[in-house]
């Protein structure tokens, strides 16, 4: 493993029987690490390294914001994450329909006197559901026409072990209910993967192909996915 110094950044090289290059910024405090082909030169990969320099602190930044949730409970103050930002959660109770919003840093849930931990956990998640429904519908409006796919609907659930999934025969995909939580490019990331699958239910060298050549930077979104924490559990994909 060779060693790249970019100012106060160090970056690991492993150089391995590969096409492309992968870059990786993993947790808990952004060590960054690339894999490049064998018959790459380090001055080449040195080049690519600076040309990501600030998507590379944009990652870091990232992961010293999130840290590992515990269950929620929905109490004053707690953490919460929307679209990889993390709010503070305060509750207002009013006698009126639950009503959630954000501002500035704060999650704001508004509640019933009488509503109880479950009913906020529910509302809750009921939101997310809805940020991540809205934020699907252009994702497909896009992605559609460049794959030449028809996605006939868009299942939006808890999920205990996928971020998504895909019926190939009957054109249907189901998203993890949690992406809502994430940074917004890993949501584009599993749904152009549901919608490859449309085109190719396996994971063969054709889908590997198809998904290089739609959304290149495809493997660095899936190592980062993997590796961010979500509640006690590592979520796979």
């Amino acid at each position: 493993m060779a060693t790249l110094q970019l100012g106060s950044l160090t970056v690991d090289v492993t150089q391995k029987n590969i096409k492309n290059l992968h870059l990786s910024v993993y947790p808990p405090v952004g060590n960054v690490r690339i894999a490049a082909p064998l018959r790459m030169d380090l001055e080449t990969i040195r080049v690519y390294a600076i040309s990501k320099l600030s998507w590379i602190k944009q990652q870091q930044r990232k992961l010293l914001a999130q840290e590992r949730e515990s269950p929620r409970e929905c109490i004053e103050r707690e953490s919460h994450y929307v679209w990889g930002q993390r709010y503070l959660l305060t509750v207002i109770e009013h006698d009126a329909p639950p009503q959630i919003e954000r501002a500035h840093n704060k999650l704001i849930l508004r509640v019933r006197p009488a509503a109880s931990e479950e009913k906020r956990r529910e509302i809750l998640d009921e939101w997310y559901r809805l940020q991540l429904r809205q934020a699907v519908i252009p994702l497909i409006a896009k992605w559609e026409p460049i794959l030449g796919v028809n996605v006939a609907r868009v299942f939006i659930q808890k999920m205990k072990t996928k971020w998504g999934s895909c019926s190939h025969a009957a054109a249907r995909i189901r998203l993890n209910t949690d992406l809502a939580k994430k940074p917004p490019e890993y949501l584009e990331y599993i749904v152009v993967h549901e919608l490859v699958h449309l085109l190719e239910p396996t994971h063969n060298a054709r889908f590997l192909s198809q998904m290089d050549h739609f959304m290149p930077q495809w493997r660095i979104y899936r190592e980062m996915l993997n590796r961010l924490p979500v509640r006690h559990e590592h979520w796979h994909y």
